[in-house]
């Protein structure tokens, strides 16, 4: 299996960084990728790879050094979730989901634009989060998605509304990861008023607990990869929240989350691992190294050792690519950085699929067995290019409207007929609201 040295330059690595990347390996040699094989089969939370990332205090990376945590920037913790999916593409995904809410809790409240007054709100509910993440070893869920839309074209449709006391959510989320096996769930809603139409300026999140009265679990989860992530439905009913839950001040994530867009592509790091784990397996079955497999030299075949060739060339473009975006990542990018970002979203979802194709065409036959593990790296593959909000192809529309028109031109550009871009990048002084051609 690689390690970190075969593809970083480690001068520009941090020491704890690299030793956290160096403990993941050992942990996904030792267990992460042996149950692998178990989670896939039966479609079931992978428990105790959580148990073993919280005895590591792993879940908590983002977290600011002053409230317990690592203090690792957006860039170091994407290297992270990239060395888990090399071993476990459904642990690596849902370990996104947990500390993306860590994440928001951390980067927007240290945006420049906040005033005073915001960060006074804003301090004691993510000293909160902090607390419940650091000290309880709490685990967030982050269902965003409410199916068959980019759930920033319009403002979200779970909603909650002003009762005494607090609010009172309905609503419904879908492919919520981790629904049931975490301890809470950050609900984004928009709260409404009798006689206006829902507006994204009233956009809100709270943190839910599991066991509120309302929330409720439901459907089967069956997918065709990354079935470990046990991303079925949630819905809201009633469910009552107050001051106490918000996870940020009212008008704090419209107002800050345009302008750290890299946020988003926080699910790539996952795919990144899932194509590094899938070359490794073939340069190990090439070599007669797979454990349990007999000691086969399959060297000598020259089209074999060319899609290598091919499967490498193409791995070590997407991962530059990926790690330079990843690395330059921070609150108010300039447009060249951001069009790496789109890009290298889009090289990571589209080439991870392209190098699990081709190990599995260069292993031939045995690899498609469900006892290795190259048959769930590729099923797992083909999950990243559909995973809003930045899918494939508002990637490719975001990328080609960003490159032919100038900013003031967005809103009058074509081909927005799904309303995708209200969550393009336009510029420094943006702000989340309702675009139209």
């Amino acid at each position: 299996m690689s390690v970190p040295a075969d593809y970083y330059d480690l001068s520009r690595v941090r020491p704890e960084v690299l030793t956290v990347l160096n403990r993941i390996n050992e942990l996904g040699a030792e267990k992460f990728g042996p149950r692998s094989k178990d989670i896939d089969t039966a479609a079931t939370f992978p428990v105790e790879n959580y148990k073993d990332l919280a005895a590591e205090g792993f879940l908590t990376l983002t977290v600011p050094k002053e409230f317990g945590g690592h203090g690792f920037s957006l860039g170091e913790y994407a290297m992270v979730g990239a060395e888990i999916g090399k071993y476990c593409g459904a642990t690596a995904l849902t370990f996104n989901m947990h500390n993306s809410s860590m994440m928001w809790s951390r980067f927007m409240f240290e945006l420049p634009h906040l005033t005073d007054a915001d960060r006074a709100a804003f301090a004691p509910m993510r000293e909160r989060q902090f607390r419940r993440a650091v000290k309880e070893q709490g685990i967030y869920s982050q269902p965003i998605s409410e199916a068959g839309q980019n759930w920033t074209s319009k403002p979200t449709q779970t909603q909650c509304r002003k009762v005494q006391g607090g609010w009172l959510i309905n609503g419904f989320k879908k492919f919520a990861s981790l629904a049931g096996y975490c301890d809470y769930y950050s609900i984004v809603c928009t709260e409404v008023f009798d006689g206006i139409e829902p507006r994204h300026e009233d956009t809100m999140i709270f943190v839910v607990p599991k066991e509120a009265k309302g929330l409720l679990v439901q459907g089967t989860w069956d997918p065709l990869g990354m079935r470990g992530t046990n991303s079925r439905d949630l819905v809201l009913k009633d469910v009552f929240v107050s001051e106490d839950d918000l996870m940020m001040p009212k008008g704090i994530f419209l107002k800050t989350l345009p302008h750290w867009p890299h946020m988003m592509a926080t699910l790539s790091p996952t795919y990144m691992g899932v194509a590094q784990g899938a070359y490794d397996f073939t340069v190990a079955y090439l070599r007669g190294e797979v454990a349990g497999q007999p000691l086969a030299d399959r060297r000598m075949f020259g089209t074999k050792r060319i899609a290598v060739g091919q499967m490498y060339s193409k791995l070590a473009a997407m991962r530059a690519l990926w790690w330079q975006a990843f690395m330059e990542a921070k609150g108010f990018p300039s447009k060249a950085e951001v069009l790496r970002m789109y890009a290298a979203q889009y090289a990571v979802m589209e080439g991870v699929q392209d190098i699990a194709a081709l190990a599995i065409r260069t292993c031939g036959g045995q690899s498609m067995l469900k006892s290795l593990p190259l048959e769930r790296m590729y099923r797992d593959s083909r999950c990243g290019a559909l995973m809003l909000p930045y899918t494939s192809e508002i990637m490719e529309d975001y990328l080609s409207i960003l490159t032919l028109y100038d900013l003031d031109e967005l809103d009058k550009a074509p081909g927005d007929e799904g309303g995708a871009r209200n969550s393009l990048w336009r510029g420094p002084g943006q702000a989340l609201t309702a675009h139209s051609n």
